[in-house]
């Protein structure tokens, strides 16, 4: 059984496992970089990039636009050396929709642009309006997946999650992820499918 060992600040050490740890602002290069190996076999972000140069171009800018709000909260966190990373919004705080807006008006052709956005209305739609956490990205490096190293990140940000006693709320764009996101508590809520766009998941956990 894992015993906790030592701790610092925010910094978990468990007997056996990673380190969990807040990233800091001059982090963000590396965290990106982490949820840049781990999506980049996923069918949503690889429909808007097919291109592997475009894709490693422009990616990093839709991960800023979607989730880099969560720098400021202090609220990305990561294992060890990087090797998985989260970045939670807490309650109250959202993705820059004007930055999302740009950055996909840029970077992708005119012809996908109506099928994106109207996915965007979609997902807006069926956000909570209620307080609650919400997860834009959550990955493992892609060397490192099935080795435990999600489950373990995942456990330590849902006890983040549940000292506020709110619930959690994540669109998933791989439904090959939708079965790791259940064991963890959260439940499908609804699925968003429009014209050529892969089909985005949304999942709900309740409040702790």
């Amino acid at each position: 059984m894992l015993r906790l060992v030592c701790q610092s600040g925010d910094t978990v050490r468990l007997m056996g496992s990673p380190y969990f740890s807040p990233v800091p602002d001059d982090g963000k290069a590396r965290a990106f970089a982490t949820l840049v190996s781990a999506f980049t076999d996923d069918p949503f972000e690889r429909w808007m990039y097919p291109a592997l140069p475009d894709y490693l171009t422009h990616f990093p800018q839709f991960l800023a636009a979607f989730g880099g709000n969560a720098f400021a909260e202090q609220t990305v966190w990561t294992l060890d050396d990087f090797s998985a990373v989260a970045l939670w919004l807490p309650p109250g705080k959202e993705p820059d929709g004007d930055a999302i807006v740009r950055v996909l008006t840029e970077s992708l052709p005119a012809e996908q642009h109506e099928d994106a956005f109207a996915l965007l209305d979609k997902m807006d739609e069926a956000h909570p309006k209620y307080p609650l956490w919400y997860l834009p990205w959550f990955g493992v490096v892609a060397g490192s997946q099935g080795m435990g190293l999600g489950s373990q990140l995942m456990n330590q940000c849902l006890k983040v999650v549940d000292a506020s006693h709110l619930p959690a709320y994540l669109e998933s764009p791989n439904p090959r992820n939708v079965s790791f996101y259940e064991r963890h508590g959260f439940l499908v809520t609804g699925v968003a499918e429009v014209g050529a766009c892969p089909p985005v998941t949304f999942m709900q956990r309740a409040a702790r």
